[in-house]
């Protein structure tokens, strides 16, 4: 698929917005973060600029963005349509507990209880972003079980790496928090490669043969195309990857997106707090760096079944 940036800032910034978010939200309601205004102010107002600009991102890959409210009509069976409304509506919780946390210096009683409910609908947002992809069967290296896990590692994990830069930026460092981030990088990196491995070990789903119905007639091949030049099918659905680049920039993912934030955020811990800000941001960017490239490849490396019908063997 062609992997176009508008979709690939979308589904980067809204995650590490969504994520931060929910751990922001959780921790206040469960009073692991202190109610420190400013504090409060900087992260859930990141949070929530990071979701707007995902989330605007997304319409400039629309032919007509000023049409965009009419997809939150189809939510009975489409999974955008489900991901506009709870991104919408994440709003009013998150909206609410923020005023909590920032004009009252509270998060506890009904404000814990808004917390508790933007932790949910935020992590719900991600999933439904993710089912946005895992639930289009003719692109396999989509629709399978590790593409819901991994958005959400992938988020909560920025979202992680930012509420640990912040509370040390406002002197409010906790080991808890880092030991947080560490543990998410972990899971976050073990579920991504459990999904490349995934896609290069799959079996192919469709070919030539069981497309045309021509396989009891022996090898099918593309004799001739039907266009004298590229189409909209080719260039969005047949984009191309040499295998060489990809491993490439697989390695380029995983070392900005997790070997780096998980070796900066172990150095953190043994260095004095001025050193540590200045590390917890470094890893926090490079962690979004990371997911960045990685999001590139997974529309990349993702091919749509349509195109063994332009000379592809398999799918």
């Amino acid at each position: 698929m062609h992997p176009a940036f508008s979709v690939i800032l979308f589904t980067t910034a809204s995650g590490a917005g969504y994520g931060l978010l929910a751990l922001m939200s959780l921790m206040g309601a469960l009073d692991r973060l202190p109610a420190d205004r400013w504090f409060g102010l900087a992260g859930l107002g990141l949070g929530l600029v990071a979701v707007v600009t995902g989330l605007l991102s997304s319409t400039f890959h629309l032919g007509h963005p000023e049409r965009a409210w009419r997809a939150m009509s189809q939510w009975r069976s489409s999974w955008l349509s489900r991901e506009g409304l709870i991104a919408c509506a994440t709003f009013l919780p998150a909206g609410l507990f923020a005023l909590g946390w920032v004009l009252l210096g509270r998060h506890d009683g009904i404000w814990s209880v808004l917390g508790l409910v933007t932790f949910v609908m935020s992590l719900a947002t991600i999933a439904c972003t993710a089912m946005i992809y895992a639930s289009l069967k003719p692109i396999p290296r989509w629709s399978n079980g590790w593409t819901l896990p991994a958005y959400l590692a992938l988020g909560l994990m920025t979202g992680a790496l930012w509420l640990d830069a912040l509370a040390l930026a406002f002197g409010l460092g906790d080991p808890l928090q880092a030991w947080i981030a560490l543990a998410l990088i972990l899971a976050a990196a073990a579920v991504k490669l459990a999904y490349w491995r995934h896609i290069d070990r799959e079996t192919p789903r469709s070919t030539a043969e069981s497309a045309t119905g021509l396989g009891r007639l022996g090898k099918v091949r593309l004799l001739e195309a039907p266009h004298s030049s590229e189409n909209y099918l080719m260039r969005e659905m047949g984009f191309r990857i040499a295998r060489k680049h990809a491993t490439k920039l697989r390695r380029i993912a995983a070392l900005l997106a997790f070997v780096l934030p998980l070796l900066l955020t172990l150095l953190l811990l043994l260095l004095t707090p001025a050193v540590g800000v200045a590390l917890a941001f470094l890893a926090a960017l490079s962690a979004m760096a990371g997911v960045l490239v990685e999001r590139w490849l997974f529309f990349a490396q993702a091919r749509h079944a349509v195109t063994l019908y332009y000379g592809s063997s398999e799918v």
